[in-house]
């Protein structure tokens, strides 16, 4: 008989740092490097003179909570996102329209495939509506992934203009914008 006590969305409160709730555990995530950063910066960017032009909207930077209700998942950290719901004192509440994910070092290889696969689901689950999967490492630079088609990601390559419709309707970014100018 296990005697292990499940956190919670309190103990997430606690955290100092980035971290989600899995599987009834804290699962803390460590500080991302350089080059993922100034994407996921860029992004939120991007994201937020969008929302004021439109008037409509919250983006969302790193290291922000989303609350969610599903079996084994409680919450989400995203790199950068886009929100529809109200914004408090308090985490989000429910998942946003569109997450961004940007990998770090340490997330290539076939178990970080698996996860951030099963993030994504996770992602649709919650009702995200398009999730970005970040690579600045490879020529595939963003892959769009839908919830209508959670499978099947659209690829844009550096020289290309990626999109994140149906959440953020009529905003794009050039993928070269996720590189500092050097």
């Amino acid at each position: 008989m296990s005697t292990k006590v499940e956190a919670t969305i309190e103990d997430l409160y606690k955290v100092e740092g980035k971290a989600e709730l899995v599987n009834g555990e804290i699962i803390l995530m460590s500080p991302t490097g350089g080059l993922p950063g100034y994407a996921g910066d860029k992004i939120f960017s991007s994201l937020l003179e969008y929302s004021e032009l439109r008037k409509s909207g919250c983006p969302v930077g790193d290291n922000k909570a989303f609350v969610v209700n599903l079996p084994h998942r409680r919450s989400f950290s995203p790199d950068a996102a886009f929100y529809l719901g109200t914004v408090t004192m308090d985490f989000f509440e429910g998942a946003p329209v569109f997450a961004v994910e940007v990998r770090s070092k340490g997330d290539y290889g076939p178990k970080a495939e698996r996860h951030m696969a099963q993030k994504r689901a996770d992602y649709f689950a919650a009702g995200t509506l398009v999730v970005w999967d970040v690579d600045l490492l490879s020529e595939d630079v963003v892959r769009v992934y839908r919830s209508s088609e959670p499978e099947r990601a659209t690829i844009y390559h550096r020289g290309e203009i990626a999109e994140a419709e149906p959440a953020v309707p009529g905003w794009t970014m050039t993928v070269d914008e996720l590189f500092p100018e050097q």
